[in-house]
């Protein structure tokens, strides 16, 4: 019973740690020591590595726990936690999300409705995502299903700048469904997206990125004032 007590609390994480072992935390006769420029320091006894550790002002570090023996490290452990938090952070912020946005349509749809859902479509690509193109037949329009698929190699033929056909159009019930991919990658979309973004926010502000060149170059074009000063006279003697 209490083995499946403990078994059930480290499945619930209670006492598993993701944290590695630091400076008293470490329970080991010897380690394996890695300086603070990642220099080889070599096989030494724990109580060697905590008296560097303090020497240094630093954390004694577990970085390889399995390794016989284990491999420490000196290091300022808060500054690597942060250091670390802010990758994973930038790392997240970065990350690409495949995304499929939905457009439906009518085999019969108005000029105007279709200048506008083909928008969308375009808008959609160049942010990085796949459209998922569903034609819609109601009553009889099921028994023209060309209609659709016309429809669809009509759209694909005006965004073919900015996506692909990646799935054909095919006959989904009452539906008829086609799928474009972008040419632009979703991580090279957000860059420009980015981009865009700073130079509207400095254009607001009345920068541009020539102003610092200009400026440059009207302080290398102007010459330089020169100031001459007269020799100071000397009282004639008398």
């Amino acid at each position: 019973m209490a083995v499946r007590q403990a078994a059930a609390w480290c499945y619930r994480g209670g006492s598993i740690s993701a944290e590695p072992r630091i400076n008293d935390r470490i329970r080991v006769p010897e380690v394996r020591l890695v300086g603070p420029s990642g220099e080889q320091v070599g096989i030494v006894p724990l109580a060697k590595a905590l008296e560097l550790a303090q020497e240094y002002d630093l954390d004694l570090v577990e970085v390889a726990a399995t390794a016989r023996p284990p491999v420490c490290k000196l290091m300022d452990y808060g500054k690597f936690k942060y250091e670390s938090a802010m990758k994973a952070r930038e790392a997240r912020k970065n990350q690409a999300h495949t995304v499929i946005k939905e457009m439906k349509l009518r085999p019969k749809i108005d000029p105007h409705d279709y200048d506008t859902k083909k928008g969308h479509v375009v808008r959609f690509l160049k942010q990085g995502d796949k459209v998922k193109i569903t034609i819609m037949f109601r009553g009889r329009e099921q028994s023209r299903p060309e209609l659709g698929f016309r429809l669809l190699q009509r759209l694909a033929s005006d965004v073919e700048e900015l996506g692909f056909i990646e799935s054909n159009p095919k006959q989904d019930g009452r539906n008829m469904i086609m799928v474009l991919g972008p040419h632009k990658k979703k991580t090279e979309a957000m860059a420009e997206a980015r981009e865009a973004q700073a130079a509207r926010k400095a254009e607001r502000q009345g920068y541009t990125p020539d102003d610092d060149a200009e400026a440059a170059d009207e302080a290398v074009e102007a010459p330089a004032e020169t100031t001459s000063e007269a020799p100071a006279e000397t009282p004639s003697e008398a």
